[in-house]
């Protein structure tokens, strides 16, 4: 007697995800929609890196050291891997409330505002919490139907909250936020790094060759070294340009939302309470400190956030969710934050 065996499939929590991002290998991998620019990215930087190994750096590794072409593949497959790591990582995108989460909030929201009379405009849905003796307001998302936790933002791009949200970075194909940022800031570096690296040994390529013996011994390269100077020149300002501005916005520790909105600064003379007041500590945190697990995302879908869930958060987190006997979503996000 043979039996048969019925797999039930199961469905995971990214296939349900509302936002408009797209998975692939099996939810590890995380992206934006419009992917056209990263591609962009990619082919700029492979056509120029393939240029210079191609044409100058064969002869420099001869006439100079032969370390040049070594030190470039380095910084290469460096820059490779951030730029990966940053466009296919979840930034950390907050997962929307579930049903019964979001009737609950709207429930507390109600009981809070009390009877509004009609025809005059209910109060702003905001909520206070303490953080290094600061008062720091929430609002709530009327998409995700949470509130969101200090310094997260709704991407208009993706249509999701992202903790930490610094911007959309259409050149990654992602967002940039807790997750991330680190990985965005040393493929920046990097770039800039790589970028100077080969317009410096184009420079002394030209002049130790001599501009006028490469037209004559080898004028089918001309074409192509004058396109590599050209994109490394126009290429190198803007690079290290963002670079300097990330890098004043990490030693304050501090984000690209909150520099444009002027959250700490100009009429709201407010001090960044997630500030350390020191250079060292604020860029030891924002880039060497410990990295968020997901929400989840690889988890079967349940509806239950968390709770009973398998996957890899650190044992204080999850009991200080469990302990709070809420089924609040908002309430559960903004502990994990503060803490």
């Amino acid at each position: 007697m043979s039996v048969m065996m019925v797999r039930k499939k199961v469905t995971r929590k990214w296939e349900k995800l509302p936002g408009k991002n797209t998975f692939c290998c099996d939810g590890r991998v995380m992206m934006a929609r419009q992917k056209g620019i990263f591609y962009l990215t990619l082919i700029l930087i492979l056509a120029t890196c393939s240029l210079f190994f191609a044409f100058e750096c064969r002869y420099l590794a001869v006439h100079l050291s032969p370390a040049i072409p070594v030190f470039a593949a380095v910084l290469f497959l460096f820059s490779m891997a951030t730029l990966l790591r940053t466009s296919f990582s979840d930034p950390g995108v907050i997962p929307r409330a579930l049903p019964d989460e979001a009737a609950f909030i709207e429930m507390e929201i109600e009981a809070a505002n009390g009877n509004v009379p009609q025809g005059q405009r209910p109060p702003p849905r905001i909520k206070n919490v303490q953080i290094n003796n600061q008062i720091v307001k929430l609002k709530y998302c009327y998409t995700c139907k949470i509130f969101r936790p200090p310094r997260a933002s709704h991407c208009s791009i993706c249509d999701n909250c992202v903790e930490r949200f610094d911007h959309h970075c259409p050149w990654v194909g992602n967002c940039v936020g807790k997750r991330n940022y680190r990985y965005f800031y040393l493929f920046i570096l990097s770039l800039s790094l790589l970028t100077i690296y080969i317009f410096a040994f184009n420079i002394v390529y030209v002049a130790l060759i001599g501009f006028l013996n490469t037209l004559k011994e080898s004028p089918g390269t001309y074409p192509f070294w004058q396109l590599h100077l050209f994109i490394c020149f126009f290429t190198l300002w803007s690079v290290v340009g963002l670079t300097g501005f990330h890098t004043f916005l990490v030693s304050l520790n501090q984000t690209t939302n909150e520099d444009i909105k002027g959250s700490w600064t100009g009429k709201n003379r407010v001090q960044n309470p997630y500030s350390h007041g020191n250079l060292v500590k604020n860029c030891c945190e924002v880039i060497c400190g410990p990295v968020q697990p997901r929400y989840c995302w690889l988890c079967s879908h349940s509806g239950q956030f968390l709770e009973n869930s398998s996957c890899d958060m650190s044992a204080g987190s999850v009991q200080t969710i469990r302990a709070m006997g809420t089924p609040s979503l908002s309430s559960r996000v903004v502990l994990l934050e503060v803490h």
